[in-house]
């Protein structure tokens, strides 16, 4: 294969790519930094993926770093609440300053992760995040949602396209008063 062949292939290949980003749905609005990059979420259904294999009582730390960085805390305990905590640790890097919908996480192993924020509450209580093509989709609650909630939070999920039949809902923690888990710059 020439050196022009190779260039022709690639250019077509990212063009591909860019018209396959370009019908995926965009994130709907700005995301308050301060508001969404903080504190505890709890996962409320997610895409099943090896790495969730027997996790229940999902959830997510992030705590902003500054600037275009947030640290990432996610967490599950195997089997049922209140079992084995399982936690992989990344760094997140906001890659649309300004929007602050678009996060690039970065965890052990040379695993990176490209998560949108599709949707979120005026009042930062739940938040719809997904990857750009929908192959993984996550709907976070800062406390365990109404039936009325996750129906709503299901309903706008199919509203971006994504196949319902796919997604799983794991148990929930019981509440606690406890505060997560801090982070490590």
């Amino acid at each position: 294969m020439t050196l022009r062949t190779l260039m022709i292939a690639a250019t077509a290949g990212l063009a591909g790519a860019t018209g396959a980003w370009a019908q995926s749905p965009q994130p709907a609005r700005p995301v308050e930094v301060e508001r969404l990059y903080s504190g505890r979420w709890l996962e409320i259904a997610r895409t099943p993926m090896g790495i969730t294999d027997g996790c229940e009582a999902g959830a997510t730390n992030y705590l902003f770093a500054g600037g275009d960085k947030v640290l990432v805390r996610d967490t599950c305990e195997t089997g049922a609440p209140g079992g084995k905590e399982k936690v992989i640790q990344g760094r997140g890097q906001i890659l649309d300053p300004g929007v602050n919908a678009k996060l690039r996480v970065r965890y052990p192993f040379l695993i990176t992760w490209d998560y949108w924020i599709f949707d979120h509450d005026d009042d930062y209580t739940w938040f719809i995040a997904g990857e750009p093509r929908l192959k993984r989709i996550f709907i976070f609650t800062r406390e365990v949602p109404s039936p009325v909630l996750r129906e709503d939070l299901i309903r706008r999920v199919r509203a971006l396209g994504y196949d319902m039949s796919r997604i799983e809902f794991p148990q929930q923690p019981p509440v606690r008063a406890a505060a997560p888990p801090s982070l490590r710059p």
